[in-house]
């Protein structure tokens, strides 16, 4: 039987900023293997609250940087 634990949720925050300079605040959840990777993760990927400051409008890709994930609400 296999192993539990070896896959983990991580949560990936845009550098993106908004038409006021302040950061986005879109996210991103996705899984990772915790015994290949152990560094943070960065990827490139699409935030459609990030405004393009070329052409004026929302909507680019900027890159995404590995936080703790928030706590979760248990009742």
């Amino acid at each position: 039987m296999a192993k539990k634990g070896a896959v983990e949720k991580i949560r990936l925050v845009s550098t993106g900023t908004n038409a006021k300079g302040n950061p986005t605040g879109f996210t991103y959840y996705i899984k990772k293997n915790v015994r290949n990777i152990t560094e943070k993760m960065k990827f490139r990927k699409y935030d459609p609250r990030a405004l393009n400051t070329e052409t004026g409008k929302p909507g680019m890709h900027v890159e995404f940087v590995e936080k703790k994930m928030p706590p979760s609400k248990k009742n």
